[in-house]
């Protein structure tokens, strides 16, 4: 599925994330799921428009993921299929200083994402979603573990 990449670059995608990046995963209402809820990981890159082609540069070496420009000239490289979040985060959290409990935590999630097979079992994972809040000052989360509708 991905190259592997070598611990230089391991270390220096560390520190980007550590740095410019992000990881973090929501809860999103969405009908069309069995327990009402998209669970919905994420880890991103930010980079200003300016420096466009080392940034580029930098994407092409992780393989996958999406990158955008937003409207206000920062680009976003996004990575969000499970399988190729848990090889970037393996890769690089033994170099993360910053977000090591975050890629734990993420890591915990999406090997319980795979594994649930009921109602209790889904809001044990939400509320591992719900310890994000703590990690990533979130503040506008509307969304928790206690209003996750039981059917």
């Amino acid at each position: 599925m991905c190259k592997n990449f070598s611990s230089t670059i391991s270390a220096y995608l560390a520190g980007f994330l550590d740095g410019d990046g992000s990881i973090y995963v929501r809860l999103k209402p969405n009908n069309t799921y069995k327990y009402g809820f998209q669970v919905a990981p994420y880890v991103v890159l930010f980079q200003s428009n300016q420096d466009r082609k080392n940034f580029e540069k930098l994407c092409s070496k992780i393989g996958f993921g999406i990158l955008r420009e937003r409207k206000d000239g920062i680009l976003e490289y996004s990575i969000n299929k499970a399988e190729e979040l848990k090889f970037f985060l393996t890769s690089i959290k033994p170099f993360l200083i910053l977000k090591r409990k975050q890629a734990d935590l993420m890591l915990k999630i999406l090997d319980k994402k795979g594994k649930v097979k009921n109602q209790n079992d889904f809001e044990k994972l939400a509320q591992l979603v719900d310890n994000f809040r703590e990690l990533n000052y979130s503040k506008k989360r509307k969304i928790r573990t206690i209003n996750a509708r039981r059917d």
